[in-house]
């Protein structure tokens, strides 16, 4: 290692799905430069599939995943979820030890999963005081009266007053302003930057002379949007023949069985299934309509590629994904459907009025600008220029 190179830490403690991982690459993607190492300490039982950048590697804890909002147990390993999470504290602390990094990036929980990121940000602040640490949320973490509360009753604002050097937000004041909503505390939204949205990479879509157009459905990690599956093949089962085809993307977390009876029902109607693309940007970029469940990272790939998307938000355990799709179809970005109203009736109706006259539903879409990936590069420069 160079000894005048610059170490970035990330840590994702990803339970069960791909935002958290997918959000953090594209990140490490973009941060990674000549001179810049960084490492990422995550949970995800997925990390290994994805190609990393020259610079950028993974140290890998025990998965974990989550029951409910409070109860996590081991994703693999038959052992106590205390133990699981003390494994996980170990790693994180020795890797933080032996790597030393320069700045160390922890998403979205201050204190990390169950509380394991404390004893390396109480380490850092004895032991490696010039270190910055960051906290990232993305835009919308759920609705304001649980955040609140959940951020009163684990002191979290003591933390990042105490511990941290910045929170950025991954997404837009205008359009949800964290600091309002979750009544952040004058100090600690000093300490805050918006970094706006952050884009992926846009492949250029191929120019193929298609007879129907192309919509994908993707559910994101997989383990909670069969209903969304269930009710588009239902649309389709019971619709006669479409204009239009359809690839499906169920996501490596769909469970086996659902799997084999979605995927016996989409030959059926000659829909095109798979659980996973590490490339999913590139099947979106083909596609004319994209229907999904509306998560952070699902949302940004749509406005990076600019297509019209119909979002069926889940809204349990969390009201994160209803509030960003009422909050982006405001701002004429896509269209929704709520969870419980989702029928194939309805799906029907909004899935050939969005591939009949896109630009009703997604007016703004081109002129909406996303800095994240800038903001997050002017950040790190006047890091390295201002090293304490």
């Amino acid at each position: 290692m160079e000894s005048n190179s610059y170490n970035i830490l990330m840590y994702s403690h990803d339970t069960y799905g791909l935002g958290h991982i997918r959000r953090t690459m594209a990140i490490a993607r973009n941060l990674v430069r000549p001179g810049v190492n960084i490492l990422i300490v995550t949970g995800s039982p997925i990390v290994g599939r994805y190609t990393m950048p020259l610079g950028v590697d993974f140290v890998r804890m025990p998965g974990m995943i989550k029951k409910s909002n409070t109860v996590y147990v081991p994703h693999s390993i038959k052992v106590d979820p205390k133990i699981a999470i003390a494994i996980r504290k170990n790693i994180i602390l020795s890797t933080t030890k032996a790597f030393k990094p320069d700045l160390l990036i922890v998403d979205k929980v201050p204190s990390g999963l169950k509380g394991e990121v404390l004893p390396t940000l109480k380490w850092l602040r004895g032991h490696l005081p010039c270190t910055r640490v960051v906290l990232g949320l993305r835009d919308i973490l759920d609705d304001a009266a649980s955040t609140r509360a959940e951020w009163e009753k684990k002191k979290y604002f003591d933390l990042l007053r105490d511990l941290y050097s910045e929170i950025w937000v991954y997404g837009e004041k205008a359009l949800y302003d964290p600091i309002v909503e979750y009544a952040f505390p004058e100090d600690i939204a000093a300490k805050t930057v918006f970094t706006g949205y952050i884009p992926r990479k846009v492949p250029g879509a191929r120019k193929l002379k298609r007879k129907h157009k192309q919509v994908v459905v993707t559910i994101g990690g997989g383990g909670d949007g069969y209903i969304v599956l269930d009710n588009y093949l239902k649309m389709l089962e019971t619709n006669g023949t479409v204009d239009f085809k359809t690839l499906m993307i169920t996501g490596p977390f769909l469970p086996p069985a659902k799997l084999d009876e979605l995927a016996d029902r989409a030959r059926a109607v000659k829909v095109q299934i798979r659980p996973f693309f590490k490339n999913i940007e590139k099947r979106m970029a083909n596609a004319d309509l994209v229907v999904t469940m509306g998560g952070y990272n699902t949302l940004c790939e749509i406005l990076s590629l600019k297509k019209p998307a119909l979002v069926i938000p889940r809204d349990k355990p969390r009201q994160e994904q209803l509030l960003r799709a009422q909050v982006f179809r405001g701002r004429g970005l896509c269209d929704y459907i709520r969870w419980d109203d989702v029928t194939p009736e309805r799906l029907r109706q909004k899935v050939n009025a969005l591939l009949d006259n896109p630009g009703e539903c997604v007016a703004d879409l081109e002129d909406f600008q996303m800095t994240g990936l800038d903001v997050m590069r002017e950040r790190l420069d006047h890091f390295r220029e201002n090293c304490p």
